[in-house]
C-alpha cells in the first residue's frame, strides 16, 4: 500500500500533546526487521490513557499509538517469519516507545511477534488481544501457585471490562466457581452468560478495609489496585493467592502485611508487556483452547480507526464493555 491510516499522536510548541488522524507511508515507518500489514487492532484502558495523556506515558514523539496488533507478515528480515504469517504483537513498548497497531503497516522486531494461533482469525485475536492475553497470564500465575477448580470461590474485579470479561470466561470454562465485581450492575446478565455464578457491587471491595477480614475467596484476579486489591487480600481465605494486573482504581496498595504473614496470603504482580517469549506463547497456546469462541464473540464491540479517539475517554470511564476491537482493513 503506497499510503495507509494511522493515529499519530504529536506534541505542540509548549509540549502539549495532539491526536491526529491521518494517513502515512511506508518511509515514515521506524526501524524494524518485520514489516506486518495490521487488519485489526483493540482499544485498551492504557490506549485511552495514551490518546488523552491522562498519564504520560509515550516516551517520544510523534507516535502511533495502539499497544497490539495482528495482521500479516509482508516483508521480513528475520529467518523466523515470511510473508504471509499471521503474526500477533503485544506489549513491548508499542504505542508508547515504538510505533504501534493504530497504522495499516507496523514495522517490528521480529522478538515481539507471536504465531496467530490455527484456532482463531486476527480478528479473533485481536478480540482476545492484550487484554486477554493479560488474563491469561493471570490464570497461569494462578495456577502455577496450585490454585484448582474446587478449592473454593475466585473474584474477578473488573468483571465487565476487558481483563475482567476475559477472564471470567476462562475460569469458568476451566471449573472454578467465579464471582464477578463489577460498578454496572446492569451487566450482570451479560457476566452470567461468561459464567460468574455470583454479582457482586464493587463498591464492597472499594473503600478502606480492616486490615484482616473474614476469609472468603481461594484466589482473585484484580484489575482495579488500590484499596479493592487490599481488601482481597485482608479477605482472601488461607494460602489464598491474588494476580493483580490493574490500575483501574488507582496505583497505590493501602495494605497490611498481616494476611500475608497470617493466612499465607500470595500476592502474584502480572505483567503483559515485557513478558518472555516462552509465556507468551504458552498464554496463546492456551487460549487457543481454553476460550470459547462462542463467548468471546459476545464481549465485541467492533470500530474503525477514526472512531478510536472518540472513544478512548469512555474506557477510562468505565463505559466500554468487554473487548472493543478496532478494524483497519479497508480503513
Amino acid at each position: 500500500m503506497s499510503q495507509f491510516p494511522a493515529i499519530l499522536v504529536d506534541q505542540d510548541q509548549e509540549g502539549r500533546q495532539r491526536v491526529s488522524f491521518t494517513r502515512l507511508s511506508a518511509a515514515d515507518l521506524p526501524d524494524g526487521d518485520v514489516t506486518v500489514a495490521v487488519d485489526y487492532s483493540t482499544l485498551n484502558y492504557k490506549d485511552g490513557l495514551v490518546l488523552t495523556g491522562a498519564i504520560p506515558l509515550i516516551q517520544r514523539f510523534p507516535m502511533v499509538p495502539g499497544i497490539d496488533l495482528a495482521g500479516t507478515v509482508v516483508e521480513s528480515r528475520d529467518p523466523r517469519w515470511r510473508p504471509g504469517d499471521r503474526v500477533i504483537a503485544n506489549g513491548w513498548g508499542l504505542g508508547e516507545r515504538h510505533w504501534g497497531g493504530y497504522a495499516g503497516l507496523a514495522r517490528v522486531s521480529g522478538d515481539w511477534l507471536v504465531s496467530c494461533p490455527a484456532a482463531f482469525t486476527t480478528r479473533q485475536a485481536m478480540a482476545i488481544g492484550t487484554a486477554g492475553y493479560a488474563a491469561m497470564l493471570c490464570v497461569l500465575a494462578l495456577e502455577r501457585q496450585g490454585v484448582q477448580p474446587g478449592d473454593g470461590e475466585v473474584l474477578v474485579t473488573g468483571a465487565s471490562g476487558g481483563v475482567g470479561s476475559v477472564a471470567t470466561a476462562l475460569l469458568a470454562r476451566l471449573g472454578h466457581r467465579v464471582v464477578a465485581s463489577t460498578g454496572r450492575p446492569q451487566e450482570a446478565d451479560y457476566l452470567r452468560r461468561l459464567g460468574a455464578t455470583e454479582i457482586i457491587d464493587r463498591a464492597t471491595l472499594s473503600s478502606p478495609g480492616a486490615p484482616m477480614q473474614a476469609e472468603r475467596w481461594a484466589a482473585a484476579i484484580d484489575t482495579a489496585g488500590s484499596h479493592t486489591l487490599a481488601n482481597i487480600c485482608a479477605s482472601l481465605r488461607y494460602g489464598g493467592v491474588v494476580a493483580a494486573t490493574g490500575i483501574a482504581q488507582g496505583v497505590d496498595l493501602p495494605a497490611s502485611m498481616l494476611p500475608l504473614v497470617l493466612r499465607n496470603v500470595t500476592l502474584c504482580g502480572v505483567d503483559s508487556v515485557m513478558a518472555p517469549a516462552a509465556l507468551r506463547r504458552q498464554a496463546w497456546e492456551r487460549l487457543s483452547t481454553d476460550l470459547d469462541t462462542g463467548l468471546l464473540e459476545t464481549m465485541v464491540t467492533e470500530i474503525n480507526l477514526a472512531d478510536v479517539l472518540a472513544a478512548a475517554p469512555a474506557i477510562l470511564a468505565g463505559r466500554t464493555k468487554g473487548r472493543v476491537v478496532v478494524t483497519l482493513r479497508d480503513a
